[in-house]
């Protein structure tokens, strides 16, 4: 096409894959949209293999239906000859080939990369119009009024206000069943039982199977298994899964939602988060779907309450906080943390079954669920003292449904605690035996979670204790941890001494292990 005819580039972002964008709203056949794979992205840190063959083999579906929909797209791969390398370059390229009359993108999500589009209308002598991202139900300015100027804010609120703005789960005026949050339903512990259907992929088509020959070569080093690749990679396919989740698993998927159970790294969970961060669903739509299965009497409430609060309820508050906490919220690290992060983050060669187990599903599946990723890994990391940044950045690198605006914030503010209370009431802190009664992981694991201290005692028991003793000068005031402080304060000062010693002893031979990563 000549560039005298170009009248808008629209930019599409790897995690941008709906028709719904607000860039592609009134887009014509005189618009061209810009897709673009660039290893600037791929590897500004090391993206597990299955998550970067996911969002290209994704893109590349996505630029085709863009096509049947009779729009030109310039789709630039990631090995073409003239491919610079990043967005900026990319860009660039296009406004010097294409002459558009001015370029138009929906905001990214990553606060770095709305610095890099903030330049172009500069750099580029031509017009740059970012709109706001129309798939998230609360705008970021919205999100800024509701916080005000609140030192401390609360998803509670938040989710109670998007329940009444959508209709969602609502009577009238009060919510269904006469309670906003049925969470004190869905905490029952793992049993043997729970074991869910056999999840179906897709198998890859020839768009796919380049991708993966492409990742395997290019980016095989990094941490994660490729094999095995069976994601959803358009939005057919994506709403097939949808679809499944809802007959399959959306009435199980409730009560018990915060086991784990070593056979089963899925359970009744959804699988759909891949899909609704990249754009192939819509949140919504998702949470109406959920909404109908439960007003036909095929879902119990507390299982639907507690899929749709996951959506509108903390995915926005999240995103919120993201937006307004940024730049600095990256760098918060109130329990002044200072431990690297363990190498069996990235090997799985640890003694402890738990986080040997999740690190191994994590290395295989690119996922984890929400409690494995908060009680488990993020739990460790946060007892040992291990740096946020590190921990945020692993979290960045190994799952294929993390971007920052969503990950950043679960490790920072919900996972290690590093930003004060901002965003969490309190330290997700806890011992072995939170592990052992919400998992089978404990059983045949070479420490025994029964013991508190000592050589072979869980190393969890020994260092729970001693993060809050480590740290009582910032938590002690915090009133949900008063009792836990009790407790310690009465035990007696030989149990502590020895419960110190463990902890420390742990902490010393962590550190003594060889650091390769």
């Amino acid at each position: 096409m000549s560039g005298d005819n170009i009248r808008n580039l629209i930019l599409i972002l790897g995690d941008q894959l709906s028709p719904e964008m607000s860039s592609l709203a009134q887009a014509s056949s005189d618009d061209v949209v810009l897709m673009c794979e660039v290893m600037e992205e791929a590897e500004y840190v090391r993206h597990h293999p299955k998550k970067i063959a996911f969002l290209f083999s994704a893109m590349r579906h996505f630029a085709e239906d863009l096509r049947a929909r009779g729009l030109t797209v310039r789709y630039v791969h990631l090995e073409d000859e003239s491919n610079s390398g990043s967005f900026g370059g990319e860009v660039g390229r296009a406004v010097s080939d294409l002459r558009p009359d001015r370029v138009i993108v929906t905001e990214p999500g990553e606060f770095r990369v709305l610095e890099m589009m903030d330049g172009w209308q500069r750099a580029f002598n031509v017009p740059v119009e970012i709109r706001d991202d129309m798939r998230f139900l609360c705008s970021r300015s919205e999100f800024a009024a509701f916080a005000g100027g609140r030192r401390q804010l609360r998803m509670e609120t938040f989710y109670r206000d998007m329940r009444v703005k959508t209709g969602l789960l609502m009577e009238g005026d009060t919510p269904a069943g006469g309670r906003w949050n049925f969470d004190a339903d869905n905490r029952k512990p793992a049993t043997l039982d729970l074991f869910s259907q056999p999840r179906k992929g897709f198998k890859p088509d020839t768009i796919t199977k380049d991708v993966l020959e492409l990742v395997g070569r290019r980016f095989g080093a990094h941490f994660g298994r490729l094999e095995g690749f069976d994601f959803a990679v358009s939005r057919a396919q994506a709403e097939t899964l949808r679809d499944r989740f809802m007959v399959d698993h959306l009435a199980r998927f409730g009560e018990r939602q915060d086991a784990m159970l070593s056979g089963d790294p899925v359970l009744s969970h959804s699988l759909l988060s891949f899909y609704l961060n990249a754009g192939l669903l819509d949140p919504l739509d998702l949470c109406r779907r959920a909404e109908a299965v439960y007003l036909a009497g095929d879902a119990p409430l507390n299982a639907v309450e507690g899929f749709i609060r996951q959506i509108i309820g903390w995915r926005e508050y999240i995103r919120g906080v993201y937006w307004l906490k940024m730049p600095d919220y990256r760098e918060m690290n109130f329990l002044e943390a200072d431990r690297a992060l363990p190498d069996f983050y990235w090997t799985a060669e640890t003694r402890m079954a738990c986080l040997r187990q999740v690190i191994t599903e994590t290395r295989d599946n690119a996922y984890a669920h929400h409690i494995q990723r908060l009680m488990i890994t993020g739990n460790f990391a946060m007892l040992a003292g291990v740096r946020p940044i590190e921990i945020h950045q692993w979290y960045l690198e190994v799952y294929a449904d993390a971007y920052e605006w969503v990950e950043l914030p679960n490790v920072i503010g919900m996972s290690q605690f590093a930003d004060g209370g901002f965003l969490g009431s309190k330290p997700y802190a806890a011992g072995g035996n939170y592990i052992n009664r919400m998992s089978d992981y404990c059983e045949g694991c070479a420490y025994d979670v029964r013991k508190k201290t000592g050589k072979d005692a869980c190393p969890f028991n020994a260092l729970y204790w001693d993060f809050l003793d480590r740290n009582a000068d910032k938590l002690k005031g915090n009133h949900r941890l008063g009792p836990v402080y009790a407790a310690w304060a009465r035990m007696s000062p030989e149990k502590k001494r020895e419960t110190r010693q463990s902890a420390q002893t742990f902490l010393a031979e962590l550190d003594a292990l060889p650091k390769t990563y």
